[in-house]
């Protein structure tokens, strides 16, 4: 009986203290009031990948870094920045996975062209195989085999 008190009341202070673990719900996103920054903010969510979520926008994204990014980005369209210096500044935080189109450079080269280079040597394999195969000649037959071959042919015309 008392070990049943004792798993009863385990589970009830871990079904209470669980919520004070979880991670806090991020503050209310503050929209900038001029609407032509704040649409230019918002069409900037949809290029910025959630460093947490990895799936998601920080538009969609409920995670608490994602807000702060959507602010860091308003506090940088009100500061004057352009798009171009908003990613930048991402990039050299984050890295260029932030962005859904990676930049193209030395460094990206294998994310953009990797994957065309693998269809174009898998197609050079095939090709080369298919040429192998149709280019090689079976040897001569020999004497036994012909005149096994001339029995079956007979065989066959005599069925016929």
């Amino acid at each position: 009986m008392r070990r049943a008190a004792a798993l009863f009341a385990a589970a009830l202070l871990a079904s209470t203290a669980a919520p004070a673990l979880a991670e806090p719900p991020p503050a209310p996103d503050r929209p900038l009031t001029d609407p032509a920054q704040e649409a230019r903010a918002r069409a900037l969510f949809g290029d910025i990948r959630c460093v947490v979520c990895q799936h998601e926008s920080i538009a969609d994204s409920p995670a608490g870094i994602a807000a702060d990014l959507r602010g860091l980005v308003r506090e940088q369209i009100a500061a004057g920045k352009t798009d171009d210096e908003i990613k930048d500044d991402l990039i050299r935080r984050y890295g260029d996975y932030v962005l859904f189109q990676p930049p193209v450079r030395i460094g990206t080269w294998l994310l953009w062209f990797g994957p065309f280079a693998l269809a174009a040597g898998a197609g050079v394999v095939l090709v080369l195989r298919a040429r192998r195969r149709g280019t090689a000649e079976a040897p001569p037959l020999t004497a036994e085999e012909e005149c096994a071959l001339a029995e079956l042919t007979a065989d066959e015309e005599a069925e016929r």
